[in-house]
């Protein structure tokens, strides 16, 4: 009972198995990271300055009650692809699920029938 109580100076080798190419030991707490404190980061906020408040987006085709999304209107289509050719996400129209799947489908037909680019100006 009298060695159990005693802690032992150094830890024993066969204690603990080492694998290789990994070394046992385990730092401590971490000092701060470069770049500041809380908030220094890219995503957090600036000292000194406002935040940055951003609107939420609202799907247009909810607001202006367009009930349905026709293929061959290529002025309203058009303002949902990206200069690449490529259609734009919803969570950067702010479009909502079931208009979007409408819009791509639309998107789709008009450029089978050439009224809209598969892809943008070639470089």
């Amino acid at each position: 009972m009298a060695e159990e109580s005693k802690a032992p100076s150094a830890p024993s080798e066969s204690a603990a198995p080492v694998s290789e190419g990994r070394s046992s030991h385990r730092p401590g707490p971490r000092g701060p990271r470069p770049g500041g404190g809380p908030g220094g980061g890219p995503g957090g906020p600036r000292e000194g300055g406002r935040k940055y408040f951003r609107r939420k987006k609202v799907c247009k085709f909810c607001v202006e009650k367009i009930e349905s999304i026709n293929y061959k209107d290529v002025r309203l289509l058009a303002q949902f692809v990206a200069e690449s050719g490529k259609i734009v996400p919803r969570r950067l129209t702010g479009v909502c699920t079931p208009h979007q799947r409408r819009l791509s489908g639309a998107i789709k037909q008009a450029r089978n029938i050439a009224l809209l680019p598969f892809a943008g100006r070639a470089n």
